[in-house]
């Protein structure tokens, strides 16, 4: 069971704790009601009623756990990833300049929430699928051909609102972003994801940097390996007119009627 899995079920259980308690002391001051003697009556009556109020502490407590209850837990228990990690390739550490977010996205955020300095996130775990946190497979190498790739991350002390960047390198060469204020909670987890079509996922060496605000705090990297599929053209042929053939006239020929015989003049 994970924290918020114990914090739902506090929350059941303190409800359901609650309305029995609620429902014994009403009882205990209708049956007060009925006695005869003062003294007994107004003690059952006092009963009946401590042991109310007993029960709105009890729901007051609910309500509290459900809003306060996960981001106390997490300061005290920091999440962490416990992915089942298939055996893959080492990466070897490199030296890389500090990240930074280019202006051109800067100039996109939207949110006017300072961001907490002090905010923390764990390790990226890339994988191909993101539909179930608590059971997965990560790794940081993977081959070819892919059309989805997501980081997961645990995170906290994340203030709602404010702004956070994902960018997504190949090989130094910015290829995807993601930039929005905060919607998750104040702790638990995360990720970035990137969808695209097959042709356009190019081996190389990807690296995912993670911002709140203007600081970056984690940076992780992953391989892709293998030729992207190709995208075959395709050709569609027009069919042309052919022209008609030119119809050649037919010369008739005149014949040429003889030419007179001059006549002889007799002597």
């Amino acid at each position: 069971m994970d924290i918020r899995a114990g914090i739902i079920a506090a929350i059941v259980l303190s409800v359901l704790g609650a309305l029995f308690v609620f429902r014994a002391g009403y009882r205990a001051w209708l049956s007060a009601r009925k006695l005869t003697f003062y003294r007994i009556k107004r003690q059952r009556e006092r009963g009946g009623i401590y042991t109310m109020l007993v029960a709105l502490l009890l729901l007051s407590g609910s309500v509290l756990l459900y809003f306060y209850g996960e981001p106390v837990a997490y300061q005290y228990f920091p999440p962490s990833l416990t992915p089942s990690l298939t055996p893959t390739i080492t990466l070897s550490p490199t030296i890389t300049p500090t990240p930074f977010i280019p202006l051109a996205i800067e100039a996109l955020f939207e949110s006017d929430v300072t961001p907490n300095p002090n905010a923390v996130f764990s390790q990226l775990q890339f994988m191909l699928n993101c539909d179930n946190f608590n059971e997965f497979e990560s790794a940081t190498v993977f081959q070819n051909p892919i059309r989805y790739m997501c980081a997961v991350f645990t995170y906290d002390q994340m203030i709602p609102g404010s702004q956070w960047t994902a960018l997504w390198y190949r090989d130094g060469q910015l290829v995807h972003y993601d930039t929005i204020p905060w919607d998750g909670e104040v702790g638990g987890y995360g990720f970035t994801e990137w969808e695209a079509p097959a042709e356009e996922w190019l081996p190389g060496t990807y690296v995912v940097q993670i911002f709140v605000g203007l600081d970056w705090k984690r940076v992780d990297q992953f391989i892709l390996q293998g030729d992207a599929p190709t995208v075959i053209p395709t050709v569609t042929l027009t069919p042309s007119r052919v022209p008609s053939p030119t119809r050649t006239s037919t010369v008739t020929k005149t014949p040429i009627p003889p030419s007179p015989t001059p006549a002889t003049v007799a002597p």
